[in-house]
């Protein structure tokens, strides 16, 4: 049976640095009256997707947390923020930090000038991103969320390891497969950072290979 007030993390990792830092972040959220935690860790999952899905089925959490490794939660309030969005609006099904109200024929989320949200990225040096466009209040409804973080509250909708088996484009499949069940996508408002993504350089190596499955299995 779904616990309502149950909100678990999910975090896959190979690194435990990053995790032990994660989790820091973790236990430092408040944590609203009556409601609970738990965290997942997944060590060396055969792929995002695949992880992820395993969480899912090993929880009775209504609400999902699934966050990178080397992503840290700055909000303290994030729990209680984050519900009270899914809470106003039955309809909408996954919460994200960044994402695209549209995405250009390539699928690649970057190559767009529609891109919304808030990040603090330690890319470069330290910056806070805007993105694109303005971030409406109290969120704005998207096409994709990228999956440094990502929110849910259904377990109806299956992550696609049968597709994604690898670590690229398992967010924006996702992100489809909710709204083709009818649920809103969105990106919280937010006056600073929600999250600080501590992303090194990253392993583009199959990128393509999966983009490519996206476009045949949503773009058709």
């Amino acid at each position: 049976m779904e616990d309502s007030r149950k909100v678990c993390f999910v975090i896959c990792y190979n690194d435990e640095n990053y995790l032990s830092e994660c989790l820091l972040y973790i236990r430092n959220l408040n944590i609203p009256d009556g409601y609970t935690i738990e965290v997942i860790q997944i060590k060396d999952a055969e792929s995002m997707a695949a992880g992820y899905q395993a969480a899912m089925e090993d929880t009775d959490a209504k609400y999902m947390v699934y966050l990178h490794q080397d992503v840290f939660i700055l909000e303290k309030d994030f729990i209680e923020k984050t519900i009270q969005i899914f809470k106003s609006d039955d309809n909408i099904g996954m919460i994200g930090m960044v994402g695209t109200k549209k995405l250009p024929d390539s699928a690649v989320m970057w190559e767009t000038k529609m891109r919304v949200g808030l990040l603090r990225a330690c890319t470069l040096g330290s910056a806070d991103d805007n993105f694109d466009l303005p971030m409406e209040n109290p969120y704005t409804e998207v096409e994709a969320v990228d999956g440094l973080l990502i929110m849910t509250n259904r377990h109806d909708v299956s992550w696609r390891m049968d597709i994604f088996d690898g670590w690229d484009f398992y967010d924006v499949s996702q992100s489809e497969e909710y709204r083709k069940k009818g649920y809103k996508v969105v990106v919280p408002y937010q006056e600073k950072p929600w999250t600080l993504h501590d992303c090194d350089f990253l392993n583009m190596a199959n990128y393509d290979k999966y983009r490519k499955k996206f476009l045949r299995e949503y773009r058709k």
